[in-house]
């Protein structure tokens, strides 16, 4: 008979009454390295140093509201039954298409007020989405929670991961393996991240990287959808999450054309730092001339 191990702890600690999960420590860490991965482009592309700080004071909480809101909107048969459990989100229920979909609409109305390109702002921190992404997956991983169907202990060992993350895809009220959803997702994105540091490379098209993000992680989310079993849904059997990532691919592909065909003149992402490196020379040879 294999011997199973018991799940890890979601609780990380304690303080007096208040328990300190794996989930919001591993959430709030995503948060703060794509922060300063997000703060370092930024400055560098010529964004104020306090930008992005003065965004995220809006964009944290709001996407947190809309990623519930979201979740609450899809489980409405249950929480209009039970309209006390909707602001009880501590007990789960936060959907990331919904956070998503708030972090955007903020930033677009923020650099709007700011007089700041908001396909600039959104070129530069696609990256930093990613990074919460791939880091925020694990605390699902921590909880036990967004992951797949049955599969055999074989079939996760054939996979060539590491066996703690084999014993914590156990779960006991199933009593059997499931897919590692979590894991698909977060490497999926770690992939994703990879490519959009490369395009930015390329210099593409100012807003080209930021729907970019938008098709590849939609394309991995409408595939690794299918396997989960906590799927929200819309009517039916379909999947919301898959719904919405359909239309994120094809706004995406459609925005890509339609700039490419009909914007003018074409601002490329690296264009600003062209000019300021111009500005950077001239001034240079100027103070040279002086002396």
């Amino acid at each position: 008979m294999e011997q199973i191990l018991l799940a890890i702890n979601p609780v990380a600690f304690s303080l007096g009454s208040i328990e300190v999960r794996w989930y919001g420590i591993l959430i709030a860490s995503g948060i703060v390295l794509a922060y300063f991965v997000g703060q370092r482009e930024a400055v560098k592309r010529g964004l104020p140093e306090d930008f992005l700080a003065d965004l995220l004071i809006w964009a944290i909480p709001i996407s947190i509201l809309c990623a519930r809101i979201y979740y609450v909107s899809m489980k409405w048969d249950y929480y209009g039954a039970n309209p006390e459990k909707i602001i009880q989100i501590w007990n789960g229920g936060i959907a990331i298409h919904g956070a998503l979909i708030g972090a955007v609409i903020t930033a677009y109305i923020f650099c709007k007020k700011k007089g700041i390109s908001f396909l600039k702002v959104a070129d530069i921190l696609a990256p930093s989405l990613l990074i919460g992404q791939i880091i925020g997956r694990w605390g699902n991983f921590m909880n036990q929670e967004a992951y797949g169907g049955p599969v055999s202990r074989e079939f996760l060992e054939n996979l060539m991961i590491p066996n703690w993350i084999i014993e914590q895809m156990y779960v006991q009220d199933l009593g059997t393996y499931v897919h590692p959803t979590f894991l698909y997702e977060s490497m999926w994105n770690v992939v994703g991240l990879i490519i959009l540091l490369i395009l930015r490379k390329v210099n593409l098209h100012r807003g080209e990287i930021f729907f970019g993000y938008m098709i590849w992680y939609s394309i991995g989310r409408f595939y690794i959808e299918g396997m989960r079993t906590d799927s929200l849904y819309l009517i039916g059997e379909l999947r919301s999450a898959q719904v919405v990532s359909i239309l994120a691919i094809i706004l995406g592909i459609a925005f890509i054309v339609y700039r490419r065909m009909m914007v003018r003149p074409v601002v490329r992402y690296l264009d600003e730092e062209k000019i300021a490196n111009t500005s950077a020379k001239n001034n240079s040879k100027n103070k040279a001339r002086k002396k």
